[in-house]
């Protein structure tokens, strides 16, 4: 699937679950998740470096599993954002880190 897909497929979806939860669609709301989805990404890190309560351990197979899962949030949550904005992911990823059309 491509990146442009990706994207309208994550931020239909979410934009649904707004809309069945009553929330109201917002830049700041959809600001304020992805910040809280890198929260959890961050904390299912600690996890899996065992940098946290030993009763909040995990096994390395079942911590992986969730990083991968979190991660998956973080980037669907970019994927939204962008869709918000009106910012074509693929295009600004094309043009920052492969033809280095936006010089660093």
């Amino acid at each position: 699937m491509h990146t442009k897909t990706l994207q309208s497929k994550a931020a239909q979806r979410f934009f649904r679950n707004l809309i069945r939860d009553k929330i109201k669609r917002t830049d700041d709301y959809v600001m304020l998740k992805l910040s809280e989805e890198l929260g959890e990404f961050v904390q299912s890190y600690v996890v899996h470096k065992r940098q946290c309560r030993p009763e909040k351990y995990l096994s390395p197979q079942v911590a992986k599993r969730e990083m991968a899962k979190e991660l998956s949030d973080v980037l669907g949550m970019v994927f939204v954002v962008a869709k918000q904005l009106h910012i074509d992911v693929e295009e600004a990823l094309v043009k920052k880190w492969l033809t280095g059309e936006w010089v660093w």
